[in-house]
């Protein structure tokens, strides 16, 4: 129970810091996906289905209020979480070089995945145009938030970890 409450409240929190403190710290209009980086983490720290549904709820909650309809983001970020966590059984704490790979790829993955579903269906064919400008400067600017933001989810996760280690230990 306490871990769901925690994720949530960090979904929440990333939610907010990055429609209202990135929003002034935009350069050319990109800001950080923190979206990405949380279902990212937590798909490779905990597993398949916790990514997935991590991704799920990132997903509704940037669909609620910026989506055009209800449900793409949140499949695009419920397929990014789950993927991601197909890397559980390699990741190691201590090395940041797997987030960090993992994280920018998924948000190149995710600027095309958008660029295609919303984009190249209506008839906008500049995609060298849509690369240069948005998806590679957001993937950029994510991966420098990621070395600030990532330590900080590794931290809380042990923390969860710990936690329901000891809780377990008492059971038995």
């Amino acid at each position: 129970m306490c871990r769901k409450l925690v994720v949530a409240l960090f979904i929440m929190a990333c939610f907010i810091i990055q429609c209202s403190v990135f929003n002034g710290l935009s350069f050319a209009g990109i800001i950080p996906n923190l979206m990405i980086i949380l279902t990212s983490s937590f798909g490779f720290m905990r597993g398949e289905r916790e990514g997935l549904l991590i991704g799920f709820f990132c997903g509704l909650l940037s669909d609620i209020f910026f989506g055009d309809f209800l449900g793409f983001y949140a499949l695009v970020l419920m397929y990014i979480g789950f993927v991601n966590g197909k890397f559980s059984r390699i990741f190691y704490p201590e090395d940041i070089k797997l987030p960090l790979g993992l994280i920018i790829v998924s948000d190149l993955t995710y600027g095309v995945m958008c660029y295609l579903l919303m984009f190249l269906l209506r008839g906008k064919f500049d995609f060298p145009f849509y690369f240069v400008k948005i998806i590679l400067p957001e993937a950029l600017y994510t991966i420098v938030v990621t070395i600030f933001l990532y330590p900080v989810i590794l931290k809380v996760n042990s923390a969860l970890e710990n936690r329901e280690k000891r809780s377990e230990q008492k059971f038995v």
